[in-house]
């Protein structure tokens, strides 16, 4: 089992690095919001690795921090979800936006998703609710939850795409308290910014 690379980064694709460990080259398959994490080529960088086999392909998947690698084999233990579905999750929200959607049950937001259909996202939230409502979530995310899958539900509503309302939410200030209405409005002036 690889259970992190760290080393320097040799080259980038679309989604997926090469990292050299020692002289040996390993093609890690990431979320695509790690890309501009990384760096430039030659930097260092560390990964938390998951090894995924079967019969004909062996693939390594990293992430840059351990609950992202959690919520990744925890995505897995869904019926019918592969690890590029997976993958293709994380690079569609961060890991505190998939946390709180399928805490909250919000099958809208998950199906802005691109493959996730209603049917999928319904099965995400059945499935892992109870796991995520278990302890992959902290209590400061878990109070927070409702509130911020209701202005991700608003800003989807109106048009905006899951990428667009996450980066929104993701700006308003988390260190004051905000009304439903406000964090609305707060996320609604960053977006007429971009």
């Amino acid at each position: 089992m690889i259970a992190s690379l760290e080393g320097k980064l040799e080259s980038l694709g679309s989604d997926w690095i090469v990292v050299n460990v020692g002289g040996i080259g390993f093609q890690v398959f990431i979320p695509t919001t790690t890309l501009s994490q990384l760096g430039s080529v030659g930097s260092d960088i560390k990964l938390y690795t998951h090894l995924h086999m079967r019969e004909d392909n062996v693939t390594l998947y990293g992430f840059p921090s351990n609950s992202d690698l959690g919520l990744f084999t925890t995505l897995l233990n869904v019926s019918g979800l592969g690890p590029r579905m997976a993958l293709s999750i994380l690079s569609a929200m961060d890991t505190k936006q998939i946390v709180m959607a399928i805490a909250s049950g919000n099958v809208n937001l998950l199906t802005d998703i691109p493959g996730i259909g209603k049917k999928m996202a319904s099965r995400l939230v059945l499935e892992l609710k109870d796991k995520i409502g278990a302890g992959l979530v902290t209590a400061e995310v878990a109070e927070l939850t409702q509130k911020d899958a209701d202005v991700l539900a608003a800003l989807t509503f109106l048009g905006y795409s899951t990428g667009e309302s996450t980066r929104a939410l993701a700006s308003i200030p988390h260190d004051q308290q905000f009304n439903l209405e406000e964090k609305i409005k707060l996320a609604l002036a960053y977006l007429r910014k971009q």
